[in-house]
């Protein structure tokens, strides 16, 4: 049996959006990460950088992958690598992408994390997966991530 327990929630402010057009496996695009910030039971933080890129399949699917830096609040680094899936009935993808509020029931957007970190008292992470559950919000997205124990 699979155990979780919440980790953090991460609030990313998206920059803009570049398209390098269609390809031959789907539309390629990358976006900025303007900032951002963690807030989690034994981890709090500012995201000091990051990008997110995408790869929106014939099929209607988003594909995530993205890595940010996070400065904690006693001044460690770490470093999230985050891929995944976002995609829902067409009508509320539109809806999304029109910067509308739309409830994350409506449409499937999980991802899985990794972590990467030099500090001794969070050595842990670098062996520890996190899977996330993440909305978009007009130009932020919000993932909320449980450790998988």
């Amino acid at each position: 049996m699979i155990a979780t327990k919440h980790l953090f929630d991460l609030t990313l402010r998206l920059g803009a959006l570049v398209s390098l057009g269609p390809l031959a496996v789907g539309e390629r695009r990358v976006a900025g990460i303007d900032g951002g910030i963690l807030e989690g039971p034994q981890l709090r933080g500012q995201l000091l950088s990051g990008s997110d890129t995408q790869l929106l399949r014939a099929d209607g699917v988003l594909e995530i992958d993205a890595a940010y830096v996070v400065r904690l609040e006693h001044g460690e680094l770490l470093r999230i690598v985050n891929q995944g899936y976002r995609h829902g009935p067409a009508e509320v993808m539109a809806r999304l992408a029109s910067g509308e509020a739309v409830a994350p029931s409506e449409y499937f957007f999980r991802t899985v994390m990794r972590f990467e970190t030099s500090a001794p008292a969070l050595a842990w992470l670098n062996g520890a997966i996190a899977v996330a559950q993440a909305e978009r919000q007009g130009g932020s997205v919000v993932l909320h991530a449980w450790q998988v124990l």
